[in-house]
């Protein structure tokens, strides 16, 4: 039978029980933060409202407006349309639109938006999941006057990775709509 000292038997013991446990790191999450927005005016020829100047006026025309956000590598359309009579239909295409992201959506969050004061009346609807856009709205004072709008990111929609910028820019669509006043 083999012998061992004591003090070796105890150096040995202290070897092996001394190890620490190897443990698997946790996925790390890119942390995003942005700057608080500096707002300006923007002024078409039907409605003025005030936004976040950080975007970048891509696209302007007499019916349509694209604010670029090219840090976050967004945009946010927005399109004017006449009421001329039409307004259920403006309103049924507008809904329409907004339920067609609900295939690859986890859910999609109706809000009510009601300025009587301005004559603004809409709706807002925040998109969760991986859809291709994460929010849209429409706003109308019901008689003269319609705008729809949408975000859409330049990549695949991954909702973990965009969700930072999605906030941030879902923010700004609602500052546009609490601040949008219908032209004479």
């Amino acid at each position: 039978m083999l012998k061992c000292s004591p003090l070796l038997f105890i150096v040995f013991l202290m070897a092996i029980g001394c190890k620490e446990d190897v443990l698997p790191k946790p996925k790390a999450q890119l942390r995003l933060e942005y700057e608080a927005p500096k707002l300006g005016e923007l002024q078409t020829d039907h409605f003025e409202f005030t936004y976040n100047t950080k975007a970048k006026i891509k696209t302007r025309t007499e019916t349509a407006l694209t604010l670029e956000y090219p840090e976050m590598k967004g945009e946010i359309y927005i399109n004017y349309k006449k009421v001329d009579g039409n307004i259920d239909k403006l309103l049924s295409d507008a809904q329409k639109l907004s339920y067609e992201h609900s295939v690859k959506a986890d859910g999609i969050t109706e809000q009510p938006f009601v300025n009587d004061e301005k004559k603004v009346y809409g709706m807002y609807y925040q998109v969760s999941g991986n859809a291709a856009s994460q929010a849209q709205f429409y706003a109308t004072d019901s008689t003269d006057n319609f705008v729809m709008g949408s975000l859409y990111f330049y990549t695949k929609p991954n909702y973990d990775s965009i969700y930072p910028a999605a906030a941030y820019l879902q923010n700004d669509i609602r500052g546009i709509m609490e601040t949008l006043k219908w032209k004479e």
